[in-house]
């Protein structure tokens, strides 16, 4: 299964970057851009992991060009995509560990 959602990326004071699903409620960030980047694909993909494994009702994403003007005051915002294949569910505790 694949899933496409909009991200927003919003710079910190720090100059770090803050990274906003607003359509699932949940966030990460990184150091630089890429990190961020990167994390928020790992983030996502462990979210509909675990949504798929248990099972879960989700929000569905907004399109993508209607939620652009209402985060101005993002820095940036970007489709974020992540595909979830049976060996991922298999292997899932590997994206649940603490």
């Amino acid at each position: 299964m694949r899933y496409v959602y909009p991200a927003i990326f919003v710079k910190d004071e720090d100059n770090s970057y803050k990274v906003l699903f607003p359509d699932l409620d949940i966030s990460t960030d990184g150091k630089i851009m890429e990190e961020a980047f990167l994390y928020a694909k790992g983030f996502l993909k462990s979210y509909f992991v675990y949504v798929e494994n248990y099972d879960m009702d989700f929000n569905l994403p907004t399109d993508y060009e209607s939620c652009n003007p209402q985060y101005s005051f993002a820095d940036e915002s970007m489709l974020i995509d992540v595909e979830i294949d049976k060996n991922d569910l298999k292997n899932s505790s590997k994206y649940f560990q603490n």
